[in-house]
């Protein structure tokens, strides 16, 4: 099977083709860097995301932003966002305080990206 991605390590956005069997990668084709070769690798066989969110916070009507501390596997977003909604914080709230450690068993923590005093 041939897949087409268009990488966004870049400005150059490089339209990269490559040849899929059985979840492999057999040839890739379109990269002009070696941050292309990479992105395309990573896409197509275990692509990662970075998760944004709004968690509540206790005594307070307004939410805090929140984002992992490092991309996740793109299957467990849901997941994440689950864990999240079911948590709350309590003020004060500081911008890079973890706030959810280790978001579905996984290495990334959830990180306040703004500060609620």
């Amino acid at each position: 099977m041939v897949k087409e991605i268009t990488c966004i390590g870049c400005p150059i956005g490089c339209r990269i083709s490559a040849v899929l069997e059985n979840g492999e990668i057999h040839s890739l084709s379109g990269y002009t860097c070696n941050v292309g070769k990479k992105y395309a690798q990573e896409e197509l066989t275990a692509p990662k995301r970075t998760v944004t969110a709004l968690m509540p916070v206790r005594g307070c009507r307004h939410p805090l932003p929140v984002r992992t501390s490092e991309p996740i596997d793109k299957s467990k977003i849901f997941d994440c966002l689950n864990e999240v909604a079911g948590h709350s914080v309590t003020l004060p709230v500081h911008l890079g305080d973890v706030v959810l450690p280790n978001v579905c068993g996984s290495p990334a923590n959830i990180i306040a990206t703004k500060e609620l005093l």
